[in-house]
């Protein structure tokens, strides 16, 4: 997802296939339990299925980290099925990015998947979000 400062974050989900092309330099990874090794730099958010991250000032620093890194290197933010956190994290970012919070989920459903941040707690979090 291209972000409008230029920046790239792409967002997939890890049931799907790895995507073609270079795998990223660094990944977040959204799930309930620790991922597996992927073989680059990577961060775990304990973030289960249709809820919200266990530790909601940790998620705010690993996806500023995304940010600061989308800069110059290729990252990615994953969950099982890439739309309601991986939609939900990526809409952090556009906020990080300039989106205003009350635009965010709207600019990842356009820019990113249209179903992208799927529960009433999800937008919520994303409206609340600031650095």
């Amino acid at each position: 997802m291209a972000l409008p400062s230029g920046r790239l974050v792409r967002g997939r989900g890890l049931r799907d296939p790895m995507p073609s092309g270079h795998p990223p330099i660094f990944g977040v990874y959204l799930l309930g339990s620790p991922p597996p090794e992927f073989g680059w730099t990577s961060r775990w958010i304990r973030w289960p299925d249709f809820r919200l991250p266990a530790d909601p000032a940790y998620a705010e620093k690993v996806l500023t980290e995304v940010w600061e890194r989308a800069a110059a290197e290729r990252v990615e933010i994953a969950c099982g099925g890439g739309r309601g956190r991986t939609g939900t994290a990526l809409a952090c970012v556009a906020v990080l990015d300039g989106v205003p919070a009350d635009e965010a989920v709207a600019y990842v459903r356009a820019h990113y998947h249209p179903r992208a941040v799927e529960t009433p707690w999800q937008r919520k979090f994303v409206r609340s979000f600031t650095r």
